[in-house]
């Protein structure tokens, strides 16, 4: 049964690889690094997001972790999911949502850069216990996220018919992977699942989703999309930068299982608020109409 586990986690950390790099490959394949890289001239909606996801979001996480009753190791996975921000999955989020893609891949530029440099210097002073590094954590996430947009960006500029055919091949296995990484990620870890259903721990991450979620939708602005994308953009939290530091600079597991427990939490819940959000889309759209 571990062997089938492991098997079952093996192919879910392989599939997080390929949902990214796809991922990120669509946008720069879809959209030029002008409409990616313009809206960050935008210091207001800029300094809202940044607070959104670095202050309130981490805060919110804190005062989870001293309302609910966990274990210190699950607290720890709380907080690395409450200070990590900026997943590829946002992509897709946002697609679903029919809500701007450029947009969100604007949100995933600035969120990134500021994860690597944040995270490795916040989670130390609230998790004293915890051992993580600005490269540990940089590297991964400039390979599987930053350096597929900016080829996909390249291709576009130098190849625009290339890229064009691209983006539906890309958009499609992008989607075979992420119902892989669901369905990999849930069967792997069922055992982990059930116990923090049964212990109630799971409350936790499904407050920290929710909360991230109106935080972020209540510092959109009155932008419709501005307000969709970031209210996605901030409540799903950077998972794979999370199990970075769980993995590398926490000594017991339970620490990932609560980053895990996030994940699912964050896919149970953030794809249906983005099909309520393309309900909205649509209803907007037929009024202007």
């Amino acid at each position: 049964m571990s062997t089938v586990r492991e098997w079952l986690s093996g192919l879910a950390n392989l599939a997080v690889l390929v949902f990214a790099v796809t991922s990120m490959l669509s946008v720069g394949f879809a959209y030029s690094a002008r409409q990616i890289l313009g809206p960050l001239r935008d210091v207001p909606k800029l300094l809202r997001a940044l607070l959104a996801n670095f202050v309130l979001v981490p805060l919110l996480g804190l005062a989870i972790i001293r309302l609910w009753p966990l274990e210190r190791p699950l607290q720890a996975g709380l907080v690395l999911a409450a200070m990590t921000a900026g997943a590829p999955f946002l992509i897709k989020l946002t697609a679903v949502a029919k809500a701007e893609v450029a947009l969100s891949a604007t949100l995933l530029v600035l969120l990134l850069p500021v994860t690597v440099l944040y995270a490795p210097i916040a989670v130390p002073q609230v998790l004293p216990e915890a051992d993580v590094s600005v490269a540990g954590l940089a590297v991964p996430l400039v390979l599987t996220l930053l350096l597929p947009l900016a080829v996909g960006l390249l291709v576009r500029a130098r190849w625009p018919a290339l890229a064009r055919r691209s983006v539906p091949i890309v958009r499609h296995a992008s989607t075979v992977a992420l119902v892989v990484l669901v369905l990999g990620t849930t069967l792997a870890n069922v055992p982990t699942i059930v116990e923090l259903f049964t212990t109630g721990a799971i409350v936790a991450p499904v407050l920290l989703i929710v909360g991230a979620f109106v935080i972020g939708f209540l510092l959109g602005g009155r932008d419709r999309d501005v307000r969709h994308v970031l209210a996605l953009g901030t409540a799903q939290r950077n998972i794979s930068a999370a199990t970075v530091m769980a993995t590398q600079g926490f000594a017991d597991n339970d620490t990932l299982v609560m980053v895990i427990a996030t994940s699912l939490a964050g896919f149970a819940l953030l794809f249906p608020a983005a099909a309520v959000l393309r309900r909205i889309e649509s209803a907007a759209a037929d009024r202007d109409g």
